[in-house]
């Protein structure tokens, strides 16, 4: 079976605390964007293990998320072994989340495939397991985001009449783990609006009330980030925001 796993970009990435485990609360609203896929195929295997093939990574396939998500379902089920077969476009330290959109597509194939009967709930509690943001994936519409990003609650946005551009600065690989430790969690304080607050508002407004945290830091370490934002601002997009933890970056338009 094959498919496309796409990205997603974040509308507005609150950090809220640090949290005993190390890990921080966050709030955000995941939107998927389809217009850059990676493409993953798995197919039953005559090897006697599960193997990988990657195009376009340069890290140790056996330690991607996709080939970690099939072995992970191993445990708790009894399927052949298969062949994965993973072409990378989405790079990585984008803050697109690539490599969770690859894991979950990959449960989701293998659930398929093997008539697991795993539901989306399922799925996602696997997912969680593999990244902050992997869980999203498994349902690929816009969903809210708290905790480290993996509790989800459903969350109705009409971009219907606006197109999304995105921007992906060259040579910037932001690691989420600097990015974190870059950045001073705070918790609402006067004059922050709360994000769902924020989101109910008319788009053209997003960019007075809305904030990434991760933006300052970023931008300071790598100017042509922010560059980037300002220029989709002045190319007349009504609202311009860093995805995640960066380094990519886009603008909603009207249509």
């Amino acid at each position: 079976m094959k498919a496309y796993p796409n990205v997603k970009i974040n509308l507005g990435l609150s950090i809220l605390r640090r949290r005993p485990d190390g890990f921080h609360d966050i709030e955000t609203l995941f939107v998927p964007y389809h217009g850059l896929r990676d493409e993953l195929e798995i197919l039953v295997s005559d090897a006697p293990e599960d193997r990988i093939y990657l195009e376009g990574g340069d890290w140790d396939a056996r330690t991607d998320l996709s080939f970690r998500a099939v072995r992970m379902l191993r445990e708790d089920f009894d399927f052949p072994a298969v062949d994965i077969r993973l072409v990378k476009h989405v790079p990585a330290g984008a803050g697109l989340g690539g490599g969770s959109a690859d894991a979950a597509f990959a449960l989701r194939i293998v659930n398929d495939m093997f008539a697991l009967g795993l539901d989306d709930e399922a799925l996602a509690c696997y997912a969680s397991r593999l990244g902050s943001d992997c869980a999203f994936f498994v349902y690929d519409r816009p969903m809210f985001g708290e905790g480290r990003g993996e509790i989800l609650s459903e969350c109705d946005i009409d971009l219907e009449d606006f197109r999304i551009e995105l921007r992906i600065p060259e040579g910037v690989h932001v690691s989420t783990r600097d990015a974190y430790s870059k950045v001073v969690p705070r918790e609402y304080s006067p004059g922050r609006m709360p994000l769902r607050e924020a989101l109910s508002l008319p788009v053209e407004r997003w960019k007075d009330v809305m904030v990434n945290d991760f933006e300052p830091s970023v931008f300071a370490a790598w100017p042509q980030v922010g560059e980037e934002k300002r220029r989709l601002y002045d190319e007349g997009a009504v609202y311009a925001s860093m995805s995640g933890s960066g380094s990519a970056v886009f603008g909603i338009f009207r249509k």
